[in-house]
């Protein structure tokens, strides 16, 4: 049974956390964290789709595919190393070395990661001093995970993090994360920052695939704006210490982790789609009854990307006009005719389109039901058994207010 409990990336056995302020950009907050494990993890990983990738995607990438093993992750908000050259892969570098020697632990077990402005440079002397600090306060408990999601905030307004457990194997396994997005939010492998720690004992062509197959239903599944990021990393590292026969096959303890990774990921995802920036409530579109898999997400992401509709749900107006325009440009072929359309949140439902016209509905109910901080519409396609979920927000005008200042 999956029990979700306190906590982040420090819930798992044998994690550690730290944050502190090196005044990378920012200036009297935390801006850097690290994640460390006390043993060696195997460690998988999903990056930006971008033909433009920050450096320390480059980095992250050889060392997942490459390294026999990882045990640290370094992160620091305010600048991205995106856009940065030679000399933002000499910093990645410089953070693996001083991380390695602060932490008695090799380079190539050091993933590193970034999120804030694209283009200004890292000061490698502030990073690595960072690096020296973290490492002298990386604890276990509730706190220094708190501290480590608070610190790789940028325009994020609250800290995302969760951890459930579940039985593998006759052992209690432990999965936790944190992750940050709030802007740039639209994914084709996942999106934002996301870091994810577990205690399982699996091998790591196993946890490669749970990855990948849980990325595409969760944080593939979010847009905030249509901007996919230079940036965008998910990490999750296993240290194996739960005690548990290690899973080289799929069967009841594999899926067993993909159920609780599936929650670990689809958590976080929405948490990144209700917080998008100036954001005021999480929009969620269920397509059912669809005639294939791909298609269902296909419509779901179509509703929830369309710019009208998110401008609807904010002014709380039932314009289902725009979430059939949205799912008729999708590129998904159906009949508009046998389509039918329900807005869902905790005031109530109803249906508001069926057999190719309006339904019969209040305004007045359908304001209301709009007007909560989640909100669902519900297609039915009638067309298959296929169903899919997105997730996104509403567009504000503070959505324009924060980008339109963001560098400065």
């Amino acid at each position: 049974m999956m029990k979700i409990i306190e906590g982040g990336v420090t819930a798992a056995k044998g994690f550690e956390a730290a944050a502190v302020a090196a005044g990378i950009k920012y200036q009297n907050r935390t801006d850097m964290a690290l994640v460390y494990s006390t043993v060696p993890c195997k460690a998988a990983g999903t990056f930006t789709s971008n033909v433009v990738k920050a450096a320390p995607v480059v980095w992250d990438k050889q060392v997942v595919e490459e390294s026999p093993y990882v045990q640290a992750v370094v992160v620091n908000s305010g600048i991205a190393n995106a856009c940065t050259g030679q000399q933002g892969l000499d910093c990645c570098k410089a953070e693996a070395e001083k991380a390695a020697q602060v932490l008695d632990i090799p380079a190539s077990a050091v993933l590193v990661a970034s999120t804030g402005v694209i283009g200004m440079q890292i000061p490698v002397d502030r990073i690595t001093a960072g690096i020296e600090l973290l490492a002298a306060a990386k604890a276990t408990g509730l706190e220094a995970g708190f501290n480590a999601a608070k610190a790789i905030m940028t325009t994020d307004t609250v800290p995302k993090q969760v951890a459930v457990t579940v039985e593998i194997g006759g052992k209690e396994v432990t999965i936790g994360g944190m992750c940050k997005g709030s802007g740039m939010i639209h994914p084709n492998m996942c999106t934002m920052l996301g870091f994810v720690t577990t205690d399982v004992n699996i091998s790591k062509e196993l946890l490669t695939k749970a990855v990948k197959a849980s990325v595409a239903d969760s944080f593939n599944m979010i847009s905030v704006d249509g901007d996919t990021s230079t940036n965008d990393t998910l990490l999750v590292m296993a240290n194996g210490l739960a005690g548990n026969e290690e899973i080289t096959e799929e069967g009841a303890d594999f899926d067993t982790f993909c159920q609780a990774l599936n929650e670990i990921n689809i958590t976080l995802a929405k948490k990144m789609a209700g917080d998008g920036e100036g954001a005021t409530a999480l929009l969620e579109t269920k397509v059912i009854n669809a005639s294939t898999k791909e298609d269902a997400k296909i419509l779901a992401k179509s509703v929830i990307c369309s710019s009208l509709t998110k401008a609807a749900i904010f002014g709380h107006d039932a314009n289902w006009g725009r979430i059939l325009c949205a799912l008729g440009y999708s590129g998904a072929q159906f009949d508009p005719e046998n389509v039918d359309l329900y807005f869902r949140s905790k005031s109530g439902s109803m249906q508001i389109f069926g057999n190719g016209t309006a339904c019969d509905y209040s305004e007045e109910e359908a304001t209301k039901i709009l007007s909560d901080p989640e909100v669902t519409i519900l297609v039915d396609m009638h067309m298959g058994d296929a169903c899919a979920t997105a997730w996104g927000c509403d567009l504000s005008f503070d959505y324009v207010k924060i980008n339109a200042d963001y560098r400065s």
